[in-house]
């Protein structure tokens, strides 16, 4: 069943190097094994995640991977100071105050890898840890 099986994120990346340079250096990430197919693999409590050689970036509008963590502002601040810069909305559906969105119950904040692939970090109230 699909519910019992764990889930995996492929972000594809056109320079493998520079990607987790930025991964490792930027957000702070260790890079385990290398796969047969050249695919590097990044393990957290509680997921992990591939990045996979591709011959051309994806151009995905859209939210590739994102990071739960309890406070998104000292996220953002933090990551700011290892040199990771953040997107800025302003529409009708999307507006960030200081790289933050407020969507309900969450907030949310943006950035890109060096391939472009849309990342994010954001805290659910609703979810809150203890």
């Amino acid at each position: 069943m699909l519910t019992q099986s764990r889930m995996v994120t492929i972000l594809p990346v056109v320079d493998l190097e520079r990607a987790r340079k930025f991964y490792e250096e930027k957000l702070g990430l260790e890079a385990g094994e290398t796969q047969a197919d050249g695919s590097v693999v990044f393990r957290g409590t509680e997921g992990e995640f591939a990045l996979s050689p591709r011959p051309e970036p994806a151009h995905n509008p859209y939210t590739a991977m994102g990071f739960e963590v309890e406070d998104v502002a000292r996220e953002v601040k933090d990551l700011e100071r290892r040199g990771v810069a953040f997107e800025d909305y302003d529409t009708p559906e999307l507006k960030t105050v200081g790289h933050i969105a407020v969507l309900g119950a969450e907030k949310a904040a943006w950035f890109k890898d060096p391939d472009g692939n849309i990342l994010c970090v954001h805290e659910n109230a609703s979810r809150a840890r203890h």
